[in-house]
């Protein structure tokens, strides 16, 4: 693994726009890093990144297995009471899940250590599974990379499939996010149009715009039924708002399945050191009320279950600590043993190792100058360059 320093493809912006990718810089600061990328090998891809997040996600699905029947394990997770029901029948149903991303620490040798699982909202998607295939496809033509140059990247094609397997038949289907929030909404058009590709017929609906029926049932604002939904909204927010109520009765499949609330939360990283206590690509991890919390004491990483783009987060060692953004997640939280992620040139690098379906699908990288990955940490693309 090694980041090399490039020249920037001098249409690169102008592509960016054309796409719908209209957030590759936020505040003036580039969000896309065009003059940087990051080289693996194959063998980095299949056993450092591949193998371990096909591990970690059956993992996942065991410990969701256990949580749905298990009251104290959901009271752990603050899943709300009134739903916890809906949660587990949504996986005893088997209703059926999309993506997800894991984030790793790793820097080329021994395990990636999992920081967290991004099991619900897509950050990403788009820039993993089509810039920056575009960026490589440029990269190769320009010759700033070999001919042979290949990426772990089959994201766009395996959402495509899923899809497929998802709505075998067709047929319509909303999405909704925030419809003023770009980067949520482009993301949301990015995913309607791998649903058409499907052969779906996708209908947008702001997420304030979703209404109920005398009947009971979810309508959009044109007072059509809302019978299956991809949403951009988290469910921690969703299950506690007012119209969570309905939702057992609403006869609505949603992508992200409702299990995903177990997954999506921080409270599974101390719940799977508890069942896999010592696993190389896991850090110790604790409720924070847990007794047995006192082990990191003196330096651990503080993490409230629902928080997200490292809001509220803090790494908290022997005479200093390091805070995230201030974006008011309060409430339970757990620590997590300080593993600094990898530096290169000076900036903090982790990767994100995405899962369709239960199959891995592609990596992406974030970088930031701390160690806390923000919303405005750098997108760098990478490539695979096995050494001649």
């Amino acid at each position: 693994m090694k980041r090399l320093i490039l020249p920037e493809r001098p249409d690169w912006q102008a592509k960016a726009e054309g796409l719908g990718f209209t957030w590759h810089h936020d505040s003036g600061e580039p969000y896309w890093d065009d003059a940087a990328a990051y080289a693996f090998t194959l063998a980095e891809v299949e056993e450092g990144i591949e193998a371990p997040t096909a591990e970690l996600h059956q993992m996942c699905l065991d410990l969701v297995e256990e949580a749905v029947k298990s009251e104290r394990l959901m009271e752990q997770l603050d899943i709300p009471e009134r739903l916890r029901d809906y949660v587990a029948d949504s996986w005893k149903r088997g209703d059926p899940s999309l993506y997800g991303r894991f984030d790793f620490a790793w820097d080329g040798q021994g395990a990636a250590k999992l920081y967290e699982y991004n099991a619900d909202t897509p950050t990403s998607v788009y820039e993993t599974g089509v810039f920056q295939w575009l960026w490589l496809e440029d990269r190769i033509a320009d010759g700033s990379i070999p001919a042979d140059t290949d990426q772990f990247n089959s994201l766009h094609e395996k959402l495509i499939d899923r899809f497929r397997t998802l709505f075998p038949e067709g047929g319509f289907v909303h999405f909704s996010s925030d419809p003023d929030f770009v980067e949520d909404r482009q993301t949301v058009r990015y995913l309607e149009d791998l649903a058409k590709q499907a052969g779906m017929d996708p209908k947008f609906v702001a997420i304030g715009d979703i209404g109920l029926n005398a009947d009971g049932q979810f309508v959009d604002e044109e007072n059509w039924l809302i019978q299956a939904m991809f949403k951009l909204y988290p469910w921690e927010q969703m299950l506690r708002d007012d119209y969570a109520e309905p939702l057992p009765t609403a006869d609505v499949s949603v992508l992200e399945p409702a299990w995903k609330a177990i997954l999506s939360n921080k409270g599974i990283l101390p719940l799977l050191w508890e069942r896999h206590a010592g696993h190389p690509n896991l850090l110790e991890s604790y409720f924070e009320a847990d007794p047995a919390a006192t082990a990191l004491s003196t330096a651990h990483v503080r993490k409230p279950l629902f928080s997200r783009e490292g809001a509220n987060i803090s790494i908290v060692e022997p005479g200093r600590t390091e805070q995230g953004l201030d974006a008011g997640y309060d409430g339970r939280a757990i620590l997590q043993a300080v593993h600094a992620p990898p530096v290169f040139d000076g900036r903090h690098a982790i990767i994100g190792s995405w899962v369709v379906g239960e199959e891995p699908a592609g990596l992406s990288v974030r970088e930031d100058t701390g160690r806390i990955t923000r919303n405005t940490s750098r997108f760098v693309p990478h490539f695979i360059a096995d050494p001649a």
